[in-house]
């Protein structure tokens, strides 16, 4: 077994890139919630158990070098399947009179509560996992003509470097769950635990079960 308690270096990084020419890598596959965890142990694929215990606000990175053994010349390196991102950006919203922003992003935060979709908010950005297929995702967005909002998709390798380890669950963690979730959207100034911060109480289901709507009688 081997224990993981800092990562090393990376494949994308020098000199690893150059090191690990020609050397044997050994793979530890992470999927998007194991990812954000900082204590977990897991078999890479030549059978290797790995034991990770990183500190509590660090997490794995896709690439991280876990381990290195020169005289066999093998590293064990992390691969990481992240899911990709919808990227909304607000900022076109800045300069319109208060009342047009509000509604806008009023009506924007209303759109995604419809879907379902989990958010994350910093600043003048949301990010939201892909939970349906992407051509919906877009779809349902140019749909609505937000005026001043824009958006695109990115590979969550990219976003995952601008969140907060709370963040980073909140969006990869449920993502290959069931479409149909509820999930709360959290702001930038969520606690640093990752709890709710005071006043934010919103329901929350678990994303593995299927359930139906009863607006008319179900009260929150």
């Amino acid at each position: 077994m081997i224990l993981v308690e800092s990562i090393i270096g990376n494949v994308n990084e020098a000199p690893w890139a150059d090191r690990l020419g020609g050397a044997r890598l050994d793979v530890l596959s992470l999927d998007q919630w194991q990812a954000q965890k900082n204590r977990f142990r897991l078999k890479t694929s030549e059978g290797t158990e790995v034991a990770v215990a990183l500190d509590r606000n660090s997490h794995l990175h896709d690439g991280d070098v876990l381990a290195w053994d020169e005289a066999s010349r093998t590293a064990v390196v992390a691969r990481i399947q992240l899911q990709d991102v919808l990227v909304i950006h607000l900022d076109g919203l800045v300069s319109q009179p208060a009342a047009t922003l509000a509604r806008t992003c009023f009506e924007l935060g209303h759109a995604l509560g419809n879907q379902h979709w989990p958010a994350v908010v910093k600043g003048t950005t949301v990010y939201v996992p892909l939970t349906v297929d992407r051509k919906v995702m877009a779809s349902v967005m140019k749909t609505h003509a937000f005026e001043g909002i824009h958006f695109e998709f990115a590979p969550g390798s990219e976003i995952i470097p601008y969140l907060a380890p709370h963040e980073s669950r909140r969006l990869f963690g449920g993502a290959d769950s069931t479409p149909h979730v509820h999930t709360p959207i959290y702001v930038r100034d969520e606690a640093p635990d990752g709890g709710d911060p005071s006043g934010l109480k919103s329901h929350s289901h678990s994303q593995t079960h299927t359930h139906t709507h009863d607006h008319g009688d179900h009260h929150h």
